[in-house]
């Protein structure tokens, strides 16, 4: 995951503390130049997604997100308030959850579901050190020892 704006050190490590917990292969960094990164990945041959109220209706266009990015590295752009632009403008393709304020990482995890087909609820992740237990009701959470 890569994040622009301020640096922020404190987001880094309670990230890659989930992941020590939760387990997973996951990386997080800033990137000063998000237009370079962003431009740089499409050059590679990725695709761009860019999450956003003012793109278009994700339930139109899911069947051509799908097929683009069948075998293609994605980018998933999730902005703020105040995104640039120029995101818009590179995005290759700008996706509207629903066109009504929303939260950022709501719609993250919807074009997450609607892209992966719901396949995402059944990853287990390896090295994980906590796993909730599903159950009816009450809290129950396995915790793995690891040797040091």
């Amino acid at each position: 995951m890569a994040f622009s704006g301020e640096e922020d050190d404190g987001l880094v490590e309670r990230v890659n503390k989930v992941t020590r917990d939760w387990g997973g292969k996951f990386a997080v960094w800033h990137e000063p130049k998000w237009e370079n990164y962003v431009k740089g990945w499409q050059k590679k041959g990725g695709v761009v997604i860019h999450c956003t109220m003012y793109g278009e209706r994700i339930q139109d266009i899911i069947s051509s997100l799908k097929k683009e990015s069948h075998d293609k590295d994605v980018l998933i752009v999730v902005g703020g308030e105040k995104v640039p632009g120029q995101m818009y403008r590179l995005a290759d393709y700008n996706v509207a959850i629903t066109s009504q304020p929303h939260s950022e990482i709501a719609a993250l995890a919807i074009l997450l579901d609607r892209l992966l087909e719901g396949r995402e609820l059944d990853v287990e992740y390896e090295g994980a050190r906590l796993k909730v237990v599903p159950q009816k009701r009450g809290k129950k959470l396995f915790a793995a020892r690891r040797s040091i």
